[in-house]
């Protein structure tokens, strides 16, 4: 981004009034030589002249001018590739675009032949960082919450019901002219029979959207989709409750015996078609919230297989608790476009904020802590907060080691549909 400030506006006018030194003299003979042949018509018709003819010859100068500027104009323009602008202008950018797509393919080609994802390179994740996605998004939000006229609504809410896949008839207010904005429309709410929230299992989906990754989370290195991993001590922050002797992953683990249990993980993708309010996932007790002001990158599936560590670098919201089984999280995870994440719990959180333009800095490492000092207890399927557009949820919970999902990566899920229960004793112990 530092180099969108440079001040290249004057530097570029110098270069493109620079002209190589043969044409310069080839120029000024030119000028010369009509100025010999104006000398020698003028000197023929003295008397003329003298009485009144100086006007004739300013138009005849005047007119030898602007020739002569139609010629330099014609001349740049035919060698305008040629010229020192040309190369800086052209020819450069041209270059390190064939550059970088010569790079790009090699590096595909050499991770297709060790049998690894193509992910992204760090010069590749430099320059895509460097884009102004956090101006973009605030400038979207802005549009999203700015009143629709209300004859062009169904136009306008149709045509994107249409292009995302929108349910209208699940919704509370299916009338397209009773949503004032976009904003009031990505967030509507659903009718109550719509979505059942399942009695029996203790841990439910929080949201509609697709399963991005599911498993275990034995390791600091997990799974964000598979083969390309984040780090789970810089997704939920450094350790705050535990000694220095354990591993992160133990450090989290808040039962008796740690030995009996494991961390697991969910993360669902929300798409703009998507339900865009979320709810609680379980009967659990919040006691901790940091928010990261990170990145805004996409989240979409094929940006999650590309960037690694994509999660670690955008800007989220991570509540941690615990619930029956020991530690239990909840993280909202911000994207492109997603102008704000609302906790409905948490009425002094404020997201997509501006942070000004630093580039180099790690912005992603940042955060600000609150403990929930008053007790809150939130039970499963409690709304919980809404995305602006579509974004991600990632769950990180502690269970016994036989817990078992019984999901699919990639499948559709709907809000309070299961996502997994314990092996043995699954009513007894999950009730």
């Amino acid at each position: 981004m530092a180099v969108y400030s440079l001040p290249k506006a004057r530097f570029i006018q110098k270069v493109g009034n620079f002209r190589p030194i043969s044409h310069q003299w080839s120029s000024k003979w030119n000028i010369v030589s009509r100025a010999v042949g104006t000398g020698r018509r003028s000197s023929q018709k003295s008397i003329q002249d003298t009485q009144g003819g100086g006007l004739v010859n300013a138009n005849k100068s005047s007119s030898g001018d602007h020739h002569h500027h139609q010629h330099h104009h014609k001349h740049s323009k035919a060698g305008g590739w040629f010229t020192w602008s040309g190369v800086l202008l052209r020819w450069t950018p041209l270059g390190f675009c064939l550059i970088a797509a010569a790079q790009w393919h090699l590096h595909n080609r050499e991770m297709d032949k060790k049998g690894l994802p193509r992910t992204a390179t760090q010069w590749q994740m430099n320059v895509y960082r460097s884009l102004p996605l956090r101006m973009v998004s605030r400038c979207w939000g802005w549009l999203a919450d700015c009143r629709v006229p209300k004859p062009c609504r169904p136009i306008v809410y149709g045509l994107y019901s249409t292009t995302f896949g929108v349910k209208i008839h699940e919704a509370a207010v299916t009338d397209y002219k009773s949503y004032r904005s976009l904003a009031e429309f990505f967030t509507r709410s659903l009718r109550d029979d719509v979505r059942i929230i399942d009695p029996i299992s203790s841990i439910v989906s929080p949201c509609d959207g697709r399963v991005l990754h599911f498993g275990s989370a034995t390791n600091e290195q997990i799974e964000q989709v598979k083969g390309v991993n984040y780090n789970l001590e810089d997704f939920l922050g450094p350790r705050w409750n535990s000694s220095e002797k354990l591993n992160y992953v133990d450090s989290l683990k808040l039962s008796a015996n740690k030995e009996d249990t494991a961390l697991y993980q969910c993360i669902i993708y929300l798409a703009p078609g998507d339900y865009h309010r979320f709810h609680s996932p379980s009967v659990w007790q919040p006691e901790l919230r940091r928010h990261f002001a990170g990145e805004l990158l996409s989240v979409s599936p094929k940006i999650a297989k590309w960037v690694p560590g994509l999660f670690c670098l955008n800007e989220r919201v991570v509540y941690t608790g615990k619930w029956k089984h020991g530690f239990f999280s909840f993280t909202a995870v911000g994207a492109t476009n997603v102008g704000s994440v609302q906790i409905y719990i948490d009425e002094e959180l404020k997201t997509n904020r501006w942070l000004g333009i630093k580039p180099g800095k790690d912005k992603y490492k940042n955060f600000d802590e609150l403990k929930l000092t008053k007790e809150i207890q939130l039970n499963k399927g409690e709304l919980l907060g809404q995305f602006n557009m579509g974004s991600t949820v990632v769950m990180i919970f502690e269970a016994p080691k036989n817990f078992k999902f019984n999901l699919t990566t990639g499948q559709t899920i709907q809000l309070g549909e299961p996502i997994g229960n314990l092996a043995e004793n699954y009513k007894e112990s999950l009730i």
